[in-house]
């Protein structure tokens, strides 16, 4: 028999899906069987996995212990290797009870793409058990994760929920745009004047790569980007872009198929612009780095993020490059700032 304690971050969902959280390796049928035989009780009632749990129940298992193990086994056995994975120095933009506003370095990966990754979801769940913010114990049904994607080699702006709850609202505020997300890039060509550009884009999994078209066809995506000139110079221009719908690749393949691709892309930018790119300044990297979010008034939901505007410093690399192609960064950031 054993006894667990609902707390703060298993709070608020089904019963039913916290155990096969809890019971990784069980089928559902074998989990409902156990309710309907009364072997697994909530506050010591027959439960039939609808309800919804909150902080302070008790689910009692009246089940054998080598039972248990078997069938939450890879559950552990994930709980150990996080334990494990190695500790880095998170650039923490902003953080409180539920939330964290973290920048994002090139090179790292928002998420894993195979089993063996070590990504931003790792170092945020190494961050949070270092500071004991979270406990092994918690990490058996609840993961602390990222809300947004960045690719691996874009920097920036990365939202995190620390508990189930402002993992939740955060999702809740990207799926309705509910914040402004705005994008750094060079590009290559003059851009004088602010746009606002529609159109739809198609990926290709094969290559991971996406077309933009200007109608609609089967499987393609409505997108809208606007962006806003910082400085141009005798041949590329530094924009902030608006990403107004979030979509793989948009902002690089958008501006791209505008004839204004970005700097250092190896997909879809003009490769003999990166190659003098690269050796004038060594960048290594498509320049696109999210730089800075804005929080509306907020009454409730996210209400410490109320009317907030958070910005991640721009890369040292970043920086570099547009020096040397005669960008005056102090001058051009600070009236952005004032």
């Amino acid at each position: 028999m054993r006894k667990l304690e609902i707390g703060k971050n298993e709070a608020c969902q089904r019963m039913d899906k916290y155990l096969k959280k809890y019971f990784k390796d069980a089928g559902s049928g074998f989990l409902y069987k156990m309710l309907r035989k009364k072997n697994i009780l909530l506050n010591d009632k027959k439960a039939d996995g609808k309800e919804i749990l909150s902080e302070g129940d008790t689910i009692t298992l009246y089940l054998a212990e080598d039972t248990i193990e078997k069938f939450r086994g890879s559950s552990a056995d994930s709980v150990r290797k996080v334990i494990n994975y190695p500790q880095t120095t998170l650039d923490v933009l902003y953080e409180d009870e539920d939330y964290l506003i973290l920048n994002k370095p090139s090179g790292i990966l928002s998420q894993k793409a195979t089993p063996d990754d070590v990504s931003m979801v790792e170092y945020l769940t190494g961050y949070l058990l270092q500071k004991g913010d979270i406990t092994p114990r918690e990490l058996e049904t609840f993961h602390p994760s990222v809300c947004n994607r960045l690719d691996r080699n874009t920097s920036g702006i990365i939202l995190a929920g620390k508990t189930l709850s402002g993992l939740q609202i955060l999702s809740q505020f990207l799926k309705e745009r509910t914040m402004k997300k705005y994008y750094l890039c060079l590009v290559k060509g003059r851009i004088e004047k602010s746009q606002y550009c529609r159109a739809y884009l198609l990926k290709n999994k094969s290559n991971n790569q996406v077309r933009i078209l200007n109608e609609p066809v089967d499987g393609a995506q409505y997108i809208e980007t606007s962006y806003d000139p910082l400085w141009c110079g005798s041949e590329e221009t530094l924009l902030k872009v608006d990403l107004i719908t979030g979509k793989s690749h948009q902002i690089r393949s958008h501006l791209a198929s505008l004839g204004y691709p970005l700097a250092g892309d190896p997909k879809y930018g003009s490769s003999t612009w990166n190659q003098l790119l690269r050796k004038q300044s060594g960048l290594k990297r498509q320049f696109l780095h999210a730089w800075e979010i804005d929080f509306p008034h907020l009454d409730s939901k996210g209400s410490s993020l109320s009317e907030k505007s958070i910005h991640a410093p721009l890369p040292a690399d970043l920086e570099h490059t547009l020096t040397t192609v005669g960008c005056p960064v102090k001058e051009i950031f600070h009236k952005q700032h004032m």
